[in-house]
């Protein structure tokens, strides 16, 4: 073999390995969507035999010998090319260590698993989905001892979405958050209230729709490869830089809803639009890791959409659709009306301030059930245990509670933190930005697009080809959740008229 070669034979894999995921894509996103809810009874099949034969294509001697010689190499190679291999190479050394049956029958569980929790959830229905969760939480752990047995199998899960992060990591990082926020948390609560009640009027979902498009207009997203439609939770779906899409959930009742969930989605579809051109068709088409990803989304959801100058910018719209319902809100109190901040059960609908201690929850119980502490069927009791404990709010029932994420479901155990990691870099990220541009001065001109270009050029362009840890300290320097801390302590001591 030579070079020139392995690179046709580099080039020959990734496409093949695209069509397998892009066709698995689909069908996901569909089942997601608009798909007739029968079809679960043979989606599940579908997948399972794509899986195995993406299994034996990441598997297959000719390939793996391509990629060892390509990394043997690796000094002669266009950076690019070392990259995938690399990537290429990471991801055998995985999916090699699961036993191939395993695997197959782990992508139908999560599809079945999804298609019980959507239904579960509707009807308040734990039980019905207790015996795929279990399963699910034993395949995950059987998984991490298969990757690593030197190691905590809840480590090898984290790994997975944020390279690199451990639970010790987390428990320090968590650690300060309490310790530094839990005050403000409850100087807030005790200060005058904010009332929110025009944001909970009924807001028709026709119209919630036409606003959805013109915040997708408002954040410069390229409407010839994005999309925008609904599901029961929010998500992103990614196939190329050329083809993305997002979804919402529309509430009659909850304005800041989907308008937030779409500003949140928008943050993921940006950095997938704007990956670098000559990284398209090949393995390192996507973001870095699920915290780069939520620094983005969680950036324009709430450090852009939740700005005064962001508000000014979509409020004369919002009343121009809501005449009756807006009429006699300004500025002023809109923004604090979307800032307000109180304990809540829901996590997509909690405030800048409060949403940490959903994902530390979330954290606690992925962990607990990794040590074997709890099981699937302790979820509930203990859900509810801690949102008494951590936010001091009564969950009435599953539907509100331990069902309400699609995350497990889906297999993503180990995520969750990323949420809380990604709100911490997006601080940090504001500050680094700012000493180019003037971030709010920009929103209040309209000028979201050089928002946009300065992350397409220090974050998007660049996909996978750095680890995360890495490509962080590239644009930032050394992580530092003080940033946030600061960030929050700021904002909601102006909002509330209090001191910290």
């Amino acid at each position: 073999m030579n070079k020139e070669n392995a690179l046709e034979k580099l080039k020959a894999y990734e496409n093949t390995l695209f069509a397998l995921n892009h066709a698995q894509g689909l069908i996901y996103y569909d089942g997601a969507t608009t798909a007739p809810e029968t079809s679960a009874l043979i989606r599940g099949n579908t997948l399972g035999e794509l899986s195995r034969i993406s299994y034996e294509l990441s598997t297959a001697p000719e390939n793996i010998e391509m990629l060892e010689y390509l990394l043997s190499i690796k000094s002669e190679l266009h950076p690019i090319n070392a990259r995938e291999a690399e990537e290429l190479y990471r991801d055998y050394d995985i999916i090699r260590k699961i036993p191939i049956k395993e695997y197959v029958d782990y992508q139908k569980l999560i599809s079945d698993a999804d298609a019980v929790w959507h239904k579960a959830k509707e009807n308040n229905d734990f039980a019905s989905f207790e015996p795929y969760l279990q399963k699910i939480f034993d395949s995950n752990i059987r998984f991490s001892a298969y990757i690593d047995s030197t190691k905590k199998p809840y480590d090898i899960a984290l790994d997975l979405y944020e390279r690199g992060l451990t639970s010790e990591v987390c428990d320090a990082f968590f650690t300060n958050l309490r310790k530094k926020l839990v005050p403000l948390v409850h100087a807030v609560s005790e200060a005058d209230q904010i009332d929110d009640s025009p944001l909970l009027q009924d807001f028709p979902v026709d119209k919630q729709r036409g606003f959805s498009s013109y915040l997708i207009d408002i954040l410069g997203i390229d409407r010839r490869s994005c999309i925008i439609s609904e599901t029961e939770h929010p998500f992103t779906i990614q196939f190329s830089k050329k083809d993305v899409r997002i979804t919402t959930h529309y509430y009659e009742n909850q304005l800041s809803s989907s308008l937030y969930s779409v500003v949140h989605e928008g943050g993921h579809a940006l950095y997938e639009l704007g990956i670098g051109d000559e990284l398209m068709n090949t393995c390192l088409e996507k973001g870095v890791s699920m915290a780069i990803h939520e620094s983005q989304s969680r950036f324009y959801e709430n450090i852009i959409g939740r700005s005064r100058e962001f508000c000014e910018l979509i409020l004369q719209y919002l009343k121009r659709c809501f005449p009756k319902q807006l009429k006699d809100i300004d500025t002023d109190r809109f923004y604090k009306m979307i800032n307000k901040s109180e304990p809540s059960l829901i996590r997509t609908e909690a405030d800048e301030l409060t949403y940490c201690m959903h994902i530390m929850i979330r954290y606690e119980l992925e962990k607990a059930m990794f040590d074997g502490d709890i099981k699937a069927h302790d979820l509930p009791s203990e859900w509810n245990r801690l949102y008494k404990e951590y936010l001091g709010v009564v969950v009435p029932d599953d539907r509100h509670g331990v069902l309400q994420d699609s995350h497990w479901s889906n297999g993503n155990i180990g995520y969750f933190p990323s949420y809380a990691f990604g709100s911490a870099y997006g601080a940090q990220i504001l500050d680094t930005m700012n000493k180019e541009i003037n971030v709010y001065s920009e929103v209040k001109n309209k000028n979201i697009k050089a928002i946009n270009e300065w992350n397409r050029e220090h974050i998007w362009k660049y996909g996978s080809m750095y680890n995360p840890t890495e490509l962080f300290k590239k644009v930032c320097g050394k992580f530092n959740p003080d940033f946030y801390i600061r960030y929050l302590q700021k904002k909601y001591s102006e909002i509330y008229g209090i001191s910290i």
